[in-house]
């Protein structure tokens, strides 16, 4: 059986307060998010609908992924969107040994710097699956990263779910300071393809900002 969060508790937040879950804001600003990157054509539609609203993001990329795209990873740069690591392999951290969890953290930040030439190492990271070890969380940030994970989660990768539900996790749990997780991937498109235009109108319409991380 599946479980996981649409609308983080703040029980949660407040046991890992040393994570970020929201950004607190007076302007009414909300942090878009897109895990699993970069995909040929997902990634790149992701950024012509960001463009029509002339919003920006912030983009989880996996090592993996950025090795055999790098030019759409350049991309989601220039065209001014934050990223983030991801690590290489989109490993899952309570499965996966500390020493060998935070090497594969590593070999993502190398691929991302050897691709670009992003004037500033990212400070964010990620955990896939959001699932991390106490020790890990340590080790991440003496490596200087911030441990981002979000307010609410859109639940696209979910093929159970209706695309329609996916939209109503986002439009009725969103307020200032959110961070919504969507995903740029081939098994979430069916859903993100209707959930993330609706998304960003109703964003616009309701005087949303949206700032990258």
């Amino acid at each position: 059986m599946k479980f996981y969060w649409v609308k983080t508790n703040w029980i949660i937040k407040k046991i890992f307060s040393n994570y970020t879950w929201d950004v607190s804001n007076s302007g009414n600003t909300v942090y878009l998010t897109f895990d699993d990157g970069p995909i040929p054509e997902i990634t790149t539609w992701v950024l012509e609908e960001l463009k029509k609203y002339d919003l920006k993001a912030t983009f989880f990329c996996i090592g993996e992924n950025i090795e055999k795209h790098p030019e759409i990873f350049k991309k989601v740069i220039r065209e001014g969107h934050a990223i983030g690591n991801h690590t290489f392999n989109h490993l899952n951290g309570w499965k996966t040994p500390t020493e060998a969890y935070i090497k594969n953290i590593k070999l993502c930040e190398e691929v991302i710097e050897k691709t670009t030439d992003y004037n500033s190492k990212s400070n964010l990271f990620r955990p896939p699956y959001g699932k991390l070890k106490t020790a890990q969380a340590r080790a991440i940030e003496k490596l200087g990263y911030e441990i981002i994970m979000w307010d609410v989660l859109s639940a696209d990768f979910d093929t159970t779910l209706s695309k329609e539900q996916c939209l109503n996790n986002v439009l009725s749990k969103v307020k200032p300071g959110s961070i919504i997780v969507f995903h740029d991937s081939i098994k979430a498109f069916k859903n993100l393809e209707y959930v993330l235009p609706k998304t960003l109108a109703f964003l616009k319409e309701n005087n949303f900002n949206c700032d990258v991380l």
